[in-house]
């Protein structure tokens, strides 16, 4: 018997030891799993925010009737969210447009809301002066506080008042300055966007579209003046 006392007390450091050289097995298959589940995770999470990016040229832009109507303006998503800028922008009481929204009340203008980030002075949104014509778009100026709309006025000056809560999309009650055309001028020049192929004009159509030509030649005249002053 004390034989086999001494032998039992010889095989216990040998089990203990067994068993610490598990456990430390164990922790480091943990420890292993744990940093690939991290790593997996900063690798999603870099892929999401570079899924993330607007990325914007002319290809961008195209026949505005194809894009989503609200009221009287036209919008899109670049990341292909499109229910949520619709959403945002049929919000009652207004709300932030996702990114990739693409906002444009005439074919020559366009505001494009960036990734988080991109701007906080202007809510992220980008603003664009387009040329648009039977082949395509062209870009002419991109940017913040140095892009204007037709008649001279700043972009981001004129957005700026509708800031909150409505995002600075402008609408005749969210407290931007008004423009001078109307429903009927932007609804014509929407009707006519070269990119769409032959125009579909309604009655008083052609009017509008002369009235807007008109406006758009005093503001240019106007600017020219300032300039030589």
């Amino acid at each position: 018997m004390p034989n086999a006392d001494i032998n039992l007390k010889c095989r216990k450091p040998g089990a203990l030891s067994t068993r610490v050289h598990l456990l430390q097995s164990h922790v480091r298959v943990l420890a292993t799993a744990t940093a690939l589940s991290l790593g997996l995770v900063a690798v999603s999470q870099v892929a999401d925010a570079a899924s993330a990016m607007v990325k914007v040229d002319e290809s961008s832009f195209h026949c505005i009737r194809q894009m989503s109507p609200v009221r009287h303006f036209y919008v899109d998503n670049l990341l292909g969210n499109i229910a949520g800028t619709v959403a945002a922008a049929n919000a009652p009481k207004g709300a932030p447009y996702p990114p990739g929204s693409v906002v444009q009340l005439v074919p020559g203008e366009a505001m494009v809301k960036r990734e988080p980030g991109f701007s906080p002075a202007t809510g992220d949104w980008e603003f664009f002066e387009l040329e648009v014509n039977g082949t395509g778009t062209k870009i002419n100026k991109r940017g913040f506080a140095d892009v204007n709309n037709q008649f001279g006025g700043n972009c981001f000056g004129c957005h700026a008042p509708a800031r909150e809560p409505w995002d600075f999309i402008c609408e005749s009650d969210h407290g931007c300055e008004p423009i001078p055309i109307d429903h009927k001028m932007t609804g014509a020049v929407q009707r006519s966007d070269p990119r769409c192929g032959e125009p579909v004009l309604e009655s008083g159509d052609t009017l509008a579209l002369w009235k807007i030509r008109s406006i758009r030649f005093i503001g240019k005249t106007r600017a020219w003046f300032k300039s030589l002053l």
